[in-house]
């Protein structure tokens, strides 16, 4: 801070610094107070270790050492209980300490759970090298911010802060706190903040109004919420900084609220398409000089809040075509959103998702998205593409026509749970991708989830992949996960991991058990292997006398029976179905019993973690309350996203669907019941399924509207299992 102000001091009395040397300063200076003042590497790192460690963290020395080329680097060793990290970064030393808490002391730090029983004196440990082949370590999906972070505090925020620098992420997507952002603007330009009540959506929709798909749906939203999450997010961006990260802030997509057509009536704005029957958003023409305004000042506002790195995410047409397909339209749309992005920051880098070209190819042609990705500089621009574990864009678009690209991994959609994710690809193909002499300008790795807290397995591994340029066996990683997730070298537990590696992990899609769906004749669903699962889960099981008191154990073990009994319930409801068809009453209302047994079991089951309950959502969503009124609002919020996403007749009902405790036995179960029941009323006659659709819609909508579940856990998860599977094997 000191030399920085001394320059300041030192500048010609009554000059006028330019615009792009007051942004900097503006920048260094809010980076400064966003960082604790510019904390060293070391000391980040050290103070990780005693979040992450406690007493232990006083074992391990901190240091900086350069990096290699560009890229970042860390080097771990251990002798005589004092273990020694160097890292080029904050980031690069926490791996490090990562990598000798798992193949040092065979330890385990993930989502849900952590195995920490590190050996008294620590292990000793030859020196390990290891050069990321990444500039770019990317993390998060907007949707993120939605079905999992939607309702996280600073607490949960720090923890996963840690958690990125431990894995290798440099490059995380930090957009909480745009409300505060856009409020500034919008004051500036001479709106009322009432204006925004039909602008702003509630706080379990927020990235679905970033990206402009729908506006004020769910909202308004409550000043409180703004200001507490302005706040929050300073917190978010110093800690990533402190720690070396370059988080990717917001940049202005054109998107615009209603009220700016009555405030400026000549200003160019057109309608876009409706995405998903929610009504049309609004988006600014990129030739209007209006355009390049709003851009220049959001930048600048943001800036004044958050400070900058330099990096913004744009993705104007997320789920949307553009007004026209003419590719001299979108090549002045693409200079149009960078050069709003440089007027305020001349160092201004687009983060932009690829997404766009998987889910719209029919609109994005060759010449249309060579126009739209050619117009911007080439080092002025950064491609995601975000689904390259299934769809790779790089190999259709010409390796995005010279631009930087990040092989990115999207795994879930809604944060649907149950266990999937290619293993035996994900060990394999980034580092095929980067030995390809084809591949143009792979320079980063990245996760880009729709949500977080589930299969850890697999983002564990992915993120290896951070710190390695060569392909590795999966079987043998996992058979390493299992003794440094359960903390012990057991047979049985490698045993049920090359079933789950073989099963449910050899797929990149979930299992769609049947009992998330509205009630139907004829419902969609699809199983994977439930006897090898069961299988796995006995194995699991069998260990319980020497595991029951490792929390992850306990959790994979909910998570393989969860696994196996939605299966279960899904081939039953065939039972079920077939009884009925068949016009035998008695076999139908016994196999009736059985499926509505099994959702109750589950449910059980999920109860006895808070992870898995649906008040631990609620009660998260409520905490950010100030009143009443806006307890009713949150819990509403939280209700209606597992739920219907949007109103009763929503196209998105159960996108988001959850396999909770509570959701279980107060959504899916009763649904099923009056189902059921329906069908017994009518036996023998017609059963008017499209009566009965609309009649569970406006249940389904009441329901949203319920209020309170305690989040209280309740019973053991492995005496809970044991019964289950007795029960069902």
């Amino acid at each position: 801070m000191l030399p920085l102000l001394g320059s300041l001091r030192r500048h010609k009395s009554g000059s006028k610094l330019p615009h792009s040397t007051m942004l900097s300063i503006s920048t260094l200076l809010v980076a400064a107070s966003l960082s604790s003042f510019a904390a060293s590497p070391e000391q980040s790192a050290a103070d990780l270790a005693v979040r992450v460690l406690g007493d232990r963290a006083a074992e391990f020395r901190f240091a900086s050492i350069p990096g290699e080329n560009g890229l970042d680097v860390f080097e771990v060793e251990a002798k005589d209980g004092v273990a020694t990290v160097g890292g080029s970064t904050g980031v690069a030393m926490a791996s490090g300490l990562n990598w000798y808490l798992k193949y040092g002391c065979n330890s385990d730090v993930s989502w849900l759970g952590d195995q920490l029983e590190l050996p008294k004196p620590l292990p000793d440990f030859a020196k390990v090298r290891r050069v990321s082949p990444y500039k770019h370590r990317y993390c998060f999906n907007y949707c993120t911010f939605s079905y999992t972070m939607a309702w996280w505090d600073w607490a949960r925020w720090e923890r996963e802060i840690d958690w990125m620098a431990m894995n290798g992420i440099n490059l995380p997507l930090s957009v909480t706190g745009q409300e505060a952002v856009w409020q500034g603007v919008y004051r500036g330009l001479g709106l009322e903040d009432s204006d925004l009540d039909s602008f702003f959506v509630g706080p379990a929709y927020l990235p679905f109004g970033w990206m402009g798909c729908i506006d004020g749906w769910a909202g308004p939203l409550p000043q409180t919420w703004i200001d507490e999450h302005r706040d929050l997010e300073q917190k978010i961006a110093g800690r990533e900084r402190e720690l070396g990260m370059r988080p990717v802030l917001q940049g202005f997509t054109g998107h615009v609220a209603p009220a700016m057509m009555n405030k400026f009536p000549d200003a160019r704005v057109r309608p876009l398409p409706k995405w998903c029957e929610f009504p049309p958003t609004y988006v600014l023409d990129p030739e209007d000089p209006l355009f390049a305004r709003i851009a220049r000042v959001f930048i600048e506002e943001q800036t004044r809040l958050y400070g900058t790195d330099h990096y913004y995410a744009s993705d104007t047409f997320i789920e949307m075509s553009p007004p026209s397909d003419d590719p001299a339209y979108l090549a002045n749309l693409a200079r149009g959103i960078y050069g709003g992005m440089a007027a305020a920051d001349p160092e201004a880098v687009w983060v932009m998702q690829g997404w766009i070209f998987v889910n719209n190819p029919k609109f994005w042609k060759p010449p249309q998205a060579q126009a739209f990705l050619t117009a911007p500089p080439d080092d002025r621009m950064l491609l995601l593409d975000l689904f390259c574990d299934t769809k790779p864009t790089w190999d259709q678009t010409e390796r995005f026509y010279g631009k930087p690209w990040v092989w990115c991994m999207l795994h879930n959609f809604g944060g649907v749970p149950g266990l999937f994710g290619d293993l035996n690809s994900l060990a394999q193909e980034p580092s095929l991708a980067l030995a390809r002499p084809d591949k143009g300008r792979m320079e980063g790795i990245g996760i880009t989830m729709e949500a977080t807290e589930q299969n850890p397995v697999v983002y564990e591994l992915m993120l290896e992949s951070a710190w390695r340029s060569e392909p590795h066996d999966a079987r043998a990683w996992v058979h390493q996960y299992a003794r440094r997730r359960y903390g012990a070298e057991l047979e049985a537990t490698e045993k049920a991991w090359d079933i789950l590696l073989d099963t449910v992990y050899a797929h990149k899609s979930p299992s769609s058990f049947v009992f998330w769906r509205r009630p139907a004749i004829e419902p969609k669903s699809a199983t994977r292997e439930p006897e090898k699962v069961a299988e796995a889960l006995g194995l699991l099981l069998s260990c319980a006398d020497k595991l029951a008191d490792r929390a992850t154990y306990r959790h994979d073990v909910a998570d393989v029976a969860v696994q196996w009994l939605g299966d279960l319930n899904t081939r039953q409801l065939g039972r079920v179905m077939v009884a009925y068809k068949a016009g035998d009453k008695s076999k139908f209302e016994a196999e009736r019993d059985v499926f509505l047994e099994m959702l109750r079991d589950m449910d059980a089951l999920q109860a006895t973690r808070r992870e898995t309950t649906l008040g631990k959502w609620i009660d998260e969503a409520v905490r950010w309350a100030r009143n009443d009124e806006q307890r009713r609002h949150y819990e509403w919020n939280a209700r209606n996203q597992v739920t219907l996403w949007g109103p009763a007749d929503s196209i998105l009902h159960d996108y988001a669907r959850k396999n909770w405790a509570g959701l279980i036995s107060t959504f899916y179960l009763p649904r099923w019941e009056k189902f059921f029941a329906r069908l017994d009323e009518t036996w023998g006659g017609t059963f008017d399924e499209a009566g009965f659709e609309q009649e569970i819609r406006a249940w389904e909508e009441q329901w949203t509207h319920s209020i309170g579940l305690p989040p209280t856990p309740a019973g053991d998860t492995i005496e809970v299992a044991r019964s289950i599977y007795a029960k069902y094997k």
